[in-house]
């Protein structure tokens, strides 16, 4: 996959640069908002990785204007951590949000569930360090130990058996089965399946969750990480 980086630190964007290269992706580096807009205007992408604090352009107008642009995928990376910042950028058109400092296997994931989402995956990058716990995907079928996630025909099956599920309920147990053993955050998880930062959510998605183990009869298959937030368990891992 091919990800456009704007960062302002050269620093910060070799090293960036270079683990992404490592996991298969060809990256090109703006140093700017306007640089970016340039490239993105003669260039395609499968994602922007996007940081706020920019030298010419704020982060935020450049979203903005990305998406005037093209319905490229942008992922903002930030030290920006307050709610109302996310949810700014989320409602500018960001597919999602980053804060600094970040684990950068949560970052891939982020990126391999944006292209996902949108459809930008090309497919020859490689999987998020640490997540080979026995997931296997064919097409867009998604297995993991007696879990098999049909993402176009939206069924779930379980040792064979089919589990009827709600339209959330299904959003949340395919963003986690993409990744069996990664973490994600409750906040990625709210601003994924539900499209939003509002906090009220938590409440629902704990809800969500109680409702996904009883239908899937295998409660263990769905972990709560005290404090951050839930993960799809292979038995036996």
């Amino acid at each position: 996959m091919r990800l456009l980086l704007v960062e302002d630190d050269n620093h910060v964007a070799a090293a960036l640069i270079a683990v992404l290269g490592r996991h298969g992706f060809e990256v090109r580096h703006a140093r700017g908002g306007e640089e970016a807009l340039d490239i993105l205007r003669t260039d395609t992408f499968g994602v922007v990785l996007l940081d706020l604090g920019l030298p010419d352009v704020d982060g935020f107008e450049v979203c903005g204007r990305i998406r005037r642009l093209s319905g490229t995928p942008v992922i903002m990376v930030t030290a920006r951590a307050d709610v109302r910042s996310r949810i700014h950028g989320l409602n500018l058109g960001a597919d999602d949000y980053v804060v600094k400092p970040y684990d950068m296997g949560e970052l891939l994931a982020r990126i391999h569930a944006v292209s996902r989402r949108t459809g930008s995956e090309s497919g020859d990058a490689e999987s998020a360090p640490g997540t080979d716990s026995g997931s296997r995907e064919t097409g867009s079928v998604l297995r993991a130990g007696p879990l098999t996630v049909d993402l176009p025909g939206r069924q779930v099956t379980v040792g064979g058996e089919p589990v009827a599920l709600t339209r959330k309920e299904f959003d949340l147990l395919a963003l986690l089965a993409q990744r069996p053993g990664v973490v994600y955050r409750r906040e990625q998880i709210i601003s994924d399946v539900w499209q939003t930062s509002w906090e009220g959510t938590g409440r629902t998605l704990e809800v969500h969750i109680a409702s996904l183990r009883a239908k899937l009869r295998r409660p263990e298959l769905v972990e709560t990480v005290r404090g951050v937030g839930y993960r799809l368990v292979l038995p036996g891992a």
